[in-house]
């Protein structure tokens, strides 16, 4: 691990400030980013912590739906979410491990977007808004691609906010080893609209399966996405799954977490 330097701001303003300087990056939860350090594939010189910023923490019900602070972890949004948003509080839950659970966060997934991250699954489906320092960004807007989003260098977000569903379910596919999702898909309905959201199957991240959204929202039952198919052509490839696999199982999933719902 190369040098640098440490600074923990006790408000948003100072941390952006902080990330002024030049080679400063956000620390969140740190679990994806220490260990990319340590393989000296990241040199930060400054890292700008965030856990001392108290605001940024806690899970509250307001008039827009579930309001998450973005350094609240993971451990926290499954305790406390649970009697407003079941499936995102259930979702949480089963990210990880412990260790994991109680030191990564919900701002720190959405920053990173890795395309085999559950978060990203539970903001696209639910057409939540992500809070910056500057403005507010749509769900649909947000996500641009592997390890790829809308936000703009030194800026941090502060919370999402999530419109809760009349019904809604999380089905993954767990790798064994990491717990990351070979696949996972998150089903939402919203009186008569249904958004369907898929995560670790496809090279361009998380995406919506528009055709089961329509399929879904005539009729919300498993048997709706039984006679659909998944293009298998942008899907992961790799030593857990072939592409026709993990297409197949973004069917499956869609009509068990359809069921769970």
């Amino acid at each position: 691990m190369h040098d640098f330097d440490f600074v923990k701001p006790a408000s948003v303003a100072d941390a952006v400030a902080a990330l002024k300087q030049e080679g400063a990056q956000v620390l969140a939860g740190g679990q994806t980013l220490i260990p990319t350090m340590k393989q000296r594939l990241a040199a930060p010189s400054t890292l700008v912590s965030l856990t001392g910023i108290a605001e940024l923490r806690g899970v509250c019900i307001g008039g827009a739906g579930l309001h998450i602070g973005a350094l609240t972890p993971h451990s926290d949004v499954a305790r406390e979410a649970a009697a407003h948003y079941p499936a995102l509080a259930a979702l949480a839950g089963g990210i990880g491990d412990p260790a994991v659970r109680n030191r990564g966060t919900i701002g720190g997934s959405l920053a990173n977007n890795d395309p085999a991250a559950c978060y990203p699954a539970a903001v696209l489906v639910s057409g939540a808004t992500i809070i910056t320092d500057r403005r507010r960004i749509a769900a649909d807007d947000w996500f641009q691609g592997i390890f790829s989003t809308a936000l703009d260098e030194g800026e941090i977000i502060t919370s999402v906010v999530f419109p809760i569903p009349e019904k809604a379910a999380y089905v993954k596919f767990n790798q064994p080893a990491s717990r990351f999702a070979l696949t996972g898909v998150f089903v939402a309905k919203y009186g008569g609209t249904v958004r369907v959201a898929v995560t670790g199957a496809s090279n361009n991240g998380v995406f919506r399966w528009t055709a089961a959204e329509k399929a879904l929202s005539a009729d919300f039952a498993a048997t709706a996405v039984a006679g659909l198919t998944v293009d298998s052509g942008d899907m992961i490839g790799d030593l857990h799954g072939s592409p026709a696999y993990r297409a197949n199982l973004v069917k499956v999933l869609t009509g068990r977490a359809v069921a769970a719902a």
